[in-house]
């Protein structure tokens, strides 16, 4: 029970700190820029940067939930705390996957912006199963 109090405390603590501390946190933490600050991003970041279908698009609107709002903040600090976690503790892979979730809202986020387009053709794979080039590794930029 005094685990949950404590939990409580420092998600109260977290939201305050994210509504009321430095100006435009939440923002900026969802910058390209942002993004790349960690140096195990720096190719997916110059892949993204020089690609041009995307590169007006952040992070965020493809990498994280953009259903609802709440939903958006929730996993943008879930998987954040767990990107923090993986890069400090020496952990981060040489070749980084998308998860099955990753994939799943990747999907979605897909569908989200071409919708209109999808709806003409089949809809049982994944996006980049044709569009290989959107991948950062498979764009062409290294």
């Amino acid at each position: 029970m005094n685990y949950l109090v404590i939990l409580a405390l420092l998600g109260a603590g977290g939201g305050l700190f994210l509504a009321f501390g430095p100006p435009n946190l939440f923002a900026k933490t969802g910058s390209p820029e942002y993004c790349a600050s960690c140096h195990v991003m720096e190719t997916e970041f110059e892949n993204w940067f020089h690609h041009g279908g995307h590169r007006r698009i952040k992070c965020v609107d493809c990498h994280l939930p953009n259903d609802h709002f709440p939903n958006h903040a929730l996993w943008k600090g879930i998987q954040g705390m767990q990107d923090m976690y993986y890069f400090y503790s020496g952990q981060v892979p040489e070749t980084i996957v998308l998860s099955a979730r990753g994939q799943a809202i990747l999907q979605d986020n897909c569908r989200r912006c071409h919708e209109e387009t999808i709806a003409l053709i089949n809809e049982d794979r994944p996006c980049w199963s044709c569009h290989r080039r959107l991948s950062h590794r498979t764009s062409g930029t290294f």
